[in-house]
């Protein structure tokens, strides 16, 4: 098939000639865009700008609808006679279809008119309705209280009357015993013998109320029961319907790699830590692009995704930003997909602490106060176990207990406190749990910032679909709060001071890029905003009580920025 014959294959309108070919693929989980991907990314950028032939509201200019941003993504790619394209693709829909002239299609079309998707769907829909209207029908609760109503009158009827067995007996047993003091053998004998019949009499009386009783609320328990059953038979009926169009579904996708094998979605997960796909997996830019090249004998050269539009409300997303693929949706099926291709190492499988010294500031009995370097684990990692607890620990063997009282993320700078010893570790870990421990963090901000002082409390949770990622949950999200002064402004940046009052994951680096925080990335935030030749913030103050002598003592290290 000739390249002006494959469909979504779009020629580059620049000159690429004096660029240089990647020797290897694009690690799509980390990476720096070549320019080869870039030149494509501005290319789809400026289709994105000028484009008429979708509607959608990204959310960059006032429109109606809801605010969706997208993730983008382009393959460049080379063709059979040697030629360099690329293809571009969205993840997700877009403007509420999956068919477009410029996206390559996806693994599998749910939204086809009348596929199996959509007609099963209907149907499901169709049972939820009938769910809901069950349970909303005042019939159900009235049911319940008719029920309750009953309970309480039988037991109270059945108590009264208890009471007046009671009462009887009593009064058959003062016949009894006058009886015998006042009448003769025979006439006592029939008085017993009337006695025992009221016994029988009151007994019966008893069980016919109790009887009565029974069938009444067996009656109304067994329209309740009706009730209840003909719901769940409906729920039922959903989740068997709902697991059979997943199952059957996941039959759809069927993903190739560049050696020519292709396994299912199913397949790819059961390997992974994650045994059932996710929602969404497969419907990445990531894996559609790939795809569509080795469907069309295309062979894969670089990659890179951006996200276009307003950042969504939980999330920091920038405009025209790259991003790695995620983690939970593409790792296992991308990790099928580049088998075959000769592919840019793994970083976060690099020691990136080679050739890097922990600087100790002060030491004494109990505590060891170090300057840790950027991009220098605090703890050993997965993969790495290189850190500053490994390095100390081969400096000062004789150090015991825990050690690691806090931590900074490998990318930050700074001050470390670690202890000597078992009692030190909890002493000092006391005051960081309540939160009298004084931090100072400098960072610079990747724009300018207006206000002078504030505070940022926004909730933060893992995001569990790309993970070490956080985003901000008024839900599920765990209390985070830091204070902030301002320093100065330099050259279209802010200097900043941060106070956390929190210790959160990510937590400074969040607050600041959020837009319901500072909405201005620290500089070389390659999470939340662009990569830079470091991570921009730095750990430059602490103080807290000693432990031996429970003097206050503090320490200060020079911003190296």
């Amino acid at each position: 098939m000739s390249t002006t014959n494959i469909p979504f294959l779009h020629q580059f309108q620049s000159d690429v000639s004096h660029l240089t070919k990647p020797a290897r693929f694009t690690f799509p989980f980390s990476y720096v865009p070549n320019p080869l991907s870039e030149l494509a990314a501005s290319e789809l950028q400026t289709y994105l700008e000028t484009q008429e032939d979708f509607v959608h509201n990204f959310g960059l200019r006032a429109m109606e609808g809801l605010v969706i941003g997208k993730m983008f993504g382009v393959l460049v790619v080379e063709t059979e006679d040697g030629a360099l394209a690329y293809l571009a693709a969205v993840s997700g829909k877009l403007a509420n279809s999956n068919q477009h002239r410029y996206f390559v299609p996806p693994i599998f079309d749910m939204l086809t008119k009348d596929s199996f998707f959509l007609t099963e769907e209907e149907q499901i829909n169709a049972l939820n309705s009938k769910i809901e209207q069950l349970t909303k029908d005042t019939t159900l609760p009235q049911l319940e209280t008719d029920l309750a109503d009953l309970q309480q009158q039988a037991q109270t009827a059945l108590s009264e009357f208890r009471q007046h067995m009671k009462r009887e007996k009593a009064g058959r047993k003062e016949k009894r015993m006058h009886g015998k003091e006042q009448l003769d053998e025979a006439a006592y004998r029939l008085l017993e013998e009337d006695l025992i019949k009221q016994s029988y009499r009151d007994q019966h009386e008893y069980d016919v109320l109790k009887a009565g009783w029974k069938s009444s609320m067996e009656a109304k328990q067994q329209q309740l029961e009706d009730r209840q059953q003909a719901i769940e038979r409906l729920r039922n009926e959903r989740k068997s319907r709902s697991a059979a169009l997943q199952r059957r579904l996941f039959d759809q996708y069927q993903f190739l790699n560049a050696a020519g094998e292709q396994r299912s979605v199913l397949s790819i997960f059961t390997d992974s830590k994650q045994p059932t796909p996710p929602a969404g997996a497969g419907e990445c830019a990531a894996p559609k692009l790939l795809q569509y090249a080795y469907q069309h004998s295309l062979k894969p050269i670089a990659m890179a995704e951006f996200w276009w539009g307003a950042s969504p409300a939980s999330e920091v997303r920038k405009h025209k930003n790259y991003y790695p693929a995620c983690k939970s949706k593409c790792e296992p099926i991308l990790s099928h997909m580049l088998q075959g291709l000769s592919v840019d190492p793994n970083p976060l499988l690099e020691n990136p602490a080679l050739g890097k010294e922990v600087e100790i500031i002060y030491q004494d009995d109990d505590i060891v106060v170090v300057n840790k370097p950027a991009e220098f684990l605090s703890v050993p990692g997965i993969h790495i176990q290189d850190s500053v607890y490994s390095r100390i620990l081969s400096i000062i063997p004789d150090i015991s207990g825990p050690v690691v009282i806090h931590r900074l993320d490998m990318s930050t700078s700074g001050i470390l406190v670690l202890a000597k010893n078992k009692e030190a570790h909890q002493y000092i870990q006391d005051q960081f749990i309540r939160h009298t421990v004084v931090k100072r963090y400098t960072a610079l901000l990747d724009g300018e910032l207006p206000l002078n002082e504030g505070e940022i409390d926004l909730p933060l949770r893992v995001d569990l679909d790309d993970r070490p990622r956080q985003v901000v949950c008024y839900t599920y999200g765990k209390p985070a709060r830091t204070r902030y002064r301002l320093l100065q402004h330099e050259e279209g940046k802010t200097r900043v001071h941060f106070f956390p009052l929190t210790g959160r994951t990510h937590q400074l680096r969040v607050h600041a890029a959020h837009h319901l925080g500072l909405h201005c990335p620290i500089v070389g935030d390659d999470l939340y905003g662009s990569r830079h030749e470091r991570l921009h913030l730095h750990a430059g103050y602490i103080q807290f009580q000693h432990p031996r002598t429970h003097e206050i003592i503090h320490f200060h290290v020079p911003d190296p920025f």
